[in-house]
């Protein structure tokens, strides 16, 4: 099979059932995307289908084929992302970092289809858990990246 990832046609050689999240990080060494829950839940596996933000830990290889895969490695360099990271380090989001790939990529998806989301969009776009509790600073960063 070959997957489309981050603009690049790769040749993948595990099973069609396997998820996603483990081809990008166990063969194609994209560890940006990490395992958190393996259910969906935390987002710490959030990639882009197509620009849609989804956990690749429900996603089999045989259903990303066709689609196009972004991973937060994928995002580095675009303009947009840019900006959201500039917005993210000012505010002091991170702590541990873990979740963070995860949270930017849900993100740049939710501005992607609205550059000003309310503030229930922004909640329910920060679906996920960040152990070290950095919500608030996530929306700051957020209002600043939507107000204008």
């Amino acid at each position: 099979m070959e997957l489309l990832v981050n603009n690049l046609l790769r040749k993948i050689q595990s099973s069609p059932e396997t998820p996603l999240l483990w081809v990008l990080r166990e063969e194609l060494d994209l560890t940006g995307t990490k395992y958190g829950c393996g259910q969906g839940v935390c987002g710490a596996c959030t990639v882009h289908l197509d620009g849609a933000a989804v956990p690749s830990c429900l996603i089999s290889v045989e259903q990303a084929e066709g689609v196009a895969v972004t991973t937060i490695e994928g995002l580095a360099g675009h303009r947009a992302f840019g900006t959201v990271e500039a917005a993210w380090l000012e505010a002091d989001v991170s702590q541990c970092g873990y979740c963070q790939p995860g949270f930017l990529m849900t993100l740049t998806a939710l501005l992607a289809e609205n550059a000003r989301p309310s503030e229930d969009e922004i909640v329910k776009g920060l679906r996920g858990i960040c152990r070290c509790g950095t919500y608030p600073a996530m929306r700051r960063a957020i209002r600043k990246l939507v107000t204008p």
